[in-house]
């Protein structure tokens, strides 16, 4: 919730839709897929790193973030293994700023 209301009040424009699971995530992507996808490491069903893959094979386009308070090295180079930015928790207004640059640039 924190991480959607600090999107909107920096692209206000921009649609934002949640998921609680991975596998929902997943069913709301194949529905209609969007520009960007956050997703956080530990989640319910499958993590967001096994999603994040998951999305790569259907959806090579989609910019992926992970985020987690989880920084350990395996952790880091899964993410960059399945093409995905890493963003470290505490999510603050510098973090989704970050994430947001990720997500509009070229």
């Amino acid at each position: 919730m924190m991480l959607s209301r600090l999107i909107a009040d920096l692209r206000p424009d921009w649609r934002i839709t949640e998921a609680a699971s991975g596998n929902e995530a997943l069913e709301l992507i194949e529905r209609d897929p969007p520009t960007l996808v956050s997703l956080d490491v530990n989640m319910p069903g499958m993590s967001g790193l096994e999603a994040a893959g998951r999305i790569r094979l259907h959806h090579p386009d989609v910019r992926i973030v992970i985020c987690t308070a989880n920084i350990q090295d395996y952790v880091r180079q899964a993410a960059e293994k399945a093409g995905v930015q890493f963003v470290s928790k505490p999510i603050t207004p510098e973090s989704v700023a970050h994430m947001v640059a990720f997500f509009e640039a070229e």
